[in-house]
């Protein structure tokens, strides 16, 4: 969900203003995709890098994450949205984690569709974090090094039992993936709107898929 900032600094705002105006879209683009028939979509909206950031944008986005969670919550759970967070919760301020559980006891049996909200997430930690967890199984016994494949490592990420995504999304017109999903991502489809996210909206979704429908996509074969 890229672009926030530079969409506020366009019209002369503050940038947590742009992060406000893309809760807005996120919204619209959740109601949508629930809408067609979507099960699953994974939206990036803290990366482990982005603790760098100045502190009050960091405090304003963790206010704001949970604002949302108070306000859309109940809202989803009665449209059958489940909430699924991938990364590590532990470093986010507790008022925070407090509601993000909640969310997600809340929700946690819907079925219509999942979003999944990555949170303090970095792929390249979530891939060395599943292979810790496989090397202390293996000194304790449990799996020999033999018994390691892929689909081991894709049990032991945050996405264990989670589709590998169809496409990825990325607005704002930058052309990289930020250390984002990099495991899952082998075979996506990947398209790049030059619109900032706090543009984007339904039917620019709906313009993204059907994109996505007309390639052929052969994963390795001819």
């Amino acid at each position: 969900m890229d672009g926030n900032g530079r969409w506020a600094k366009e019209k002369g705002m503050p940038r947590l203003a742009g992060h406000k105006a893309g809760v807005e879209a996120l919204r619209a683009v959740i109601e949508r995709g629930g809408d067609i028939g979507v099960k699953h979509m994974t939206f990036y909206a803290f990366s482990t890098e982005n603790w760098k950031r100045p502190e009050d944008e960091v405090n304003g986005l963790m206010n704001l994450l949970v604002v949302y969670l108070k306000s859309e919550t109940k809202k989803l759970h009665a449209n059958g949205i489940k909430i699924n967070i991938l990364g590590d919760t532990s470093e986010l301020p507790q008022l925070a984690q407090k509601e993000l559980k909640k969310s997600i006891d809340l929700t946690a049996n819907n079925t219509k569709m999942t979003v999944h909200i990555a949170l303090n997430y970095g792929s390249r930690r979530e891939i060395v974090r599943a292979v810790k967890l496989i090397s202390d199984e293996v000194n304790k016994g449990q799996v020999s090094v033999d018994d390691i494949n892929e689909d081991m490592i894709t049990q032991r990420l945050y996405t264990a039992d989670v589709p590998d995504p169809d496409l990825l999304i990325r607005t704002s017109g930058e052309l990289r993936l930020s250390n984002f999903l990099l495991w899952q991502l082998a075979y996506t489809e990947f398209i790049f709107p030059e619109v900032y996210w706090p543009d984007f909206n339904g039917d620019t979704l709906e313009k993204a898929i059907s994109d996505f429908q007309t390639r052929n996509r052969r994963f390795g074969k001819l």
